[in-house]
């Protein structure tokens, strides 16, 4: 249920994102969902790609700094109130949002958002409990 996450330090300079998507693009990648967090001086570029160990090659190869991290894909119902319902979850399981961003795509009817949490196993414990869709790495590749 965990989805391969890639991880890009950036400098927060003019370029540098049209660069890490010249990379990738230039090795047939395809970004399926993207963040971007900064501060005055760099960011982290946070994406999901459908070829993650390719695109982390060549982002090395071209001297960025990459990491990767597990994240979580959760299906959310696109209507009023959907998102709200997952993060109660997260609450009343006394969890913590480390970060979340929305997937490109939909799933049917429903949205798909990206979350990170500060306990990853008691997350999907508690998503799983409450009845939540959690989609596989490869679901989020092929959509």
């Amino acid at each position: 249920m965990r989805v391969e996450q890639l991880a890009v330090f950036l400098e927060n300079k003019s370029g540098r994102l049209a660069e890490i998507t010249q990379v990738i693009a230039e090795k047939n990648v395809n970004i399926r969902a993207m963040s971007v967090a900064d501060t005055a001086d760099y960011g982290i570029l946070r994406l999901i790609v459908d070829q993650t160990e390719t695109a982390r090659a060549a982002l090395k190869e071209n001297g960025f700094t990459v990491s990767t991290a597990d994240v979580l894909a959760v299906e959310t119902p696109d209507r009023v109130g959907g998102l709200a319902r997952i993060l109660k979850i997260i609450e009343e399981a006394g969890l913590n949002v480390e970060y979340m961003y929305a997937f490109v795509n939909k799933s049917g009817n429903n949205a798909v958002m990206i979350f990170r949490f500060d306990q990853m196993d008691a997350a999907i414990a508690a998503l799983r409990e409450a009845g939540c869709r959690l989609l596989s790495g490869d679901e989020i590749r092929q959509m």
